[in-house]
């Protein structure tokens, strides 16, 4: 039966405070003329963030909603059939949606040899690459899907809609409030080459995977270099692929260590890394640097330090829900695995880089 939630409920605190992980009790209410269901992650009274069935982060405030009432004791995400006839009404009659163990992927028709199973083959990779480091991993609370667009044009306009930036140098795009991938067939409608989508796939599954099994945390996001840098990490097909390709070399993204030798060594300043570590600036003045770095620093620490880097992943995951991630935070997480002697990394980083 349906029922107002005393006013209480969403006034515990004067700041967020935890609801509990996505297993708690859902609600089912209308917002912004859309009925949603989902389980309320954090509330305040003037803010509250909700997770749907279909994995969509919502964020609103708690006079917004109205006719709502508790549905479920539990969360459970939307089964395969509810999802797929979600996305076919958004996207229209020119998809086709396929279902594989984990995802849901909607690409063009008569290509579901073509899409589905490469998602889900990356998927069992990354949890592989994991498991045999002694990562625990968590099994994702809803299916992840997955939208490969016909062209770019496609591809902006799906971009626009979702509220996410649209530039057109982007190849592909995970949405942590979505949860959902956006990429385009870079081959054309002949199908053309795999490998000219393979390596935007790759990176972006990768978020994905990563957010969803507990190497992130969506609801406090990890710093900017170590998201992309493990993403960056696992375009090399010794790390995607790690089960076949077993060696040093077919780990190294040959790409990004050209990119780290011509943009970043030449100009490198001992406080480079520490600033990396501290805040995402880099990334918004030098991206390709960013990048190049990123990936260089994640690299060094799996290849010498596998122990600490699963630690520190696992820091990162561990904090409290929509709670911001200082400078000062940041620095100290850090520090407090791998040391605090900055001269000593850097020698030792570099030593290492050039060694590639």
């Amino acid at each position: 039966m349906r029922y107002a939630f005393p006013a209480s409920l969403f006034v515990l605190a004067a700041s967020i405070v935890q609801a509990g992980p996505p297993s708690g009790w859902m609600l089912e209410m209308t917002l912004r003329g859309e009925r949603i269901e989902g389980t309320p992650l954090a509330w305040s009274s003037t803010d509250v963030r909700l997770l749907g069935r279909d994995g969509r982060l919502w964020q609103f405030h708690p006079d917004e909603p109205n006719d709502f009432r508790r549905s479920a004791s539990r969360f459970r995400g939307y089964s395969t059939s509810e999802l797929r006839a979600t996305l076919l009404r958004e996207l229209g009659g020119d998809f086709e949606v396929t279902g594989t163990g984990h995802y849901l992927v909607a690409h063009r028709r008569g290509e579901r040899s073509r899409w589905p199973q490469r998602f889900e083959d990356l998927y069992r990779s990354f949890v592989h690459y994991f498991s045999v480091r002694g990562f625990p991993l968590e099994e994702p609370p809803c299916l992840l899907l997955a939208v490969v667009c016909r062209n770019q044009s496609e591809f902006l306009d799906q971009l626009r809609q979702e509220g996410l930036p649209a530039v057109p140098g982007v190849l592909g795009y995970y949405s942590l409030e979505s949860n959902r991938i956006y990429l385009y067939d870079q081959g054309g409608p002949s199908g053309g080459d795999w490998r000219a989508s393979a390596s935007t796939l790759i990176h972006e599954a990768t978020h994905q995977t990563a957010f969803n099994t507990g190497i992130h945390s969506r609801f406090t996001p990890p710093p900017l270099w170590v998201a992309e840098g493990l993403a960056t990490m696992f375009e090399a097909r010794g790390v995607y692929d790690s089960r076949s390709a077993t060696q040093r070399p077919d780990r190294i993204n040959r790409g990004r260590l050209r990119q780290f030798e011509q943009l970043v060594m030449p100009n490198h300043r001992p406080e480079l890394l520490a600033e990396l570590v501290a805040d995402d600036r880099l990334f918004r003045s030098r991206p390709a640097a960013a990048y190049a770095l990123a990936w260089a620093l994640s690299f060094y620490l799996v290849e010498t330090q596998p122990a600490q880097y699963n630690d520190y992943l696992a820091r990162t995951a561990r904090r409290p829900m929509f709670a911001e991630y200082t400078p000062a935070e940041r620095t100290a997480d850090f520090t407090a695995v791998f040391g605090s002697d900055w001269p000593m990394l850097e020698a030792r980083f570099l030593r290492f880089m050039r060694s590639l």
